[in-house]
């Protein structure tokens, strides 16, 4: 799959929300939000595009996967930067993510107490269930199913998950080790390594307390493109978001291929 070009209007397009503080952006997937040791685009190398009169472009107050989407955090200074860093150390901030997983989790909802560990040093930041690895809890809850219709061949369920700890590749090494990987999830889960389905994996909602006077702030992601066919197929009807469940806004990074399905 090839990236498409990204301009500043696009960055523009993707600002949830913005205060004095901070920045929250539509992450799309298949971007990188740094560069890696390898080199190549990122969606930090756009960022001069929402100084908004700062004299500095924001920063990453925490990361998303390559291909996962949604909301991402920036802090638009350093002491904003240093505050929003000790709220995801402590915990204040609360995420939920969309997933779309293969087959059909037992039950309505559940907690995945799971410790994670790194799978070993040749793999980087790769990770396993390991019983003397780092303490690491999801929460997950049944948002809808699907049977097996249509282009859609197999069941899929979607789930409203929420990272209590926060480990590399946690919500994805949890679903695979409960036997309902994340579809599209080409390390953990099912999909070929390369030419498969975009994951199914999306930064649905973040609370962030960044005002002690002010309640917290609450920034919902649109639901994006590459996800719209699964969820629709569990019952969703895009009424949530306030938005032609067919309009652009939310689509991937990526350039469709011939092949890629």
């Amino acid at each position: 799959m090839l990236l498409k070009e990204i301009n500043p209007e696009e960055m523009l397009a993707r600002v949830l929300h913005r205060d004095g503080l901070m920045l929250v952006i539509d992450k799309p997937a298949g971007l990188p939000v740094h560069r890696g040791p390898k080199g190549g685009g990122s969606l930090e190398d756009h960022f001069d595009a929402l100084r908004f009169g700062l004299p500095r472009p924001p920063s990453l107050a925490h990361r998303l996967d390559k291909d996962t989407s949604g909301c991402l955090v920036l802090g638009r200074h350093r002491k904003a930067l240093a505050h929003l860093g000790l709220l995801f150390k402590h915990g204040k901030i609360g995420k939920t993510y969309w997933a779309v997983v293969e087959a059909r989790p037992e039950g309505e909802d559940g907690t995945v107490d799971m410790p994670l560990g790194r799978l070993d040093e040749s793999r980087g930041w790769w990770m396993k269930p390991d019983p003397k690895g780092l303490p690491s809890v999801t929460t997950w809850k049944v948002l809808g199913r699907s049977e097996a219709q249509g282009s859609l061949t197999s069941p899929f369920t979607w789930l409203a998950l929420t990272p209590v700890t926060g480990r590399t590749h946690q919500l994805r090494v949890h679903c695979a080790a409960m036997g309902w990987p994340i579809v599209g999830d080409n390390i953990y889960g099912t999909a070929p390594r390369f030419g498969g389905p975009v994951m199914q994996l999306h930064a649905r909602e973040i609370t962030v307390p960044i005002s002690k006077n002010k309640p917290p702030v609450r920034v919902v992601a649109p639901v994006p493109a590459h996800m719209r066919e699964r969820l629709t197929a569990c019952g969703w009807n895009g009424a949530d978001d306030g938005l032609d469940p067919t309009a652009g806004k939310g689509d991937s990074f990526f350039e469709k291929q011939p092949h890629a399905k």
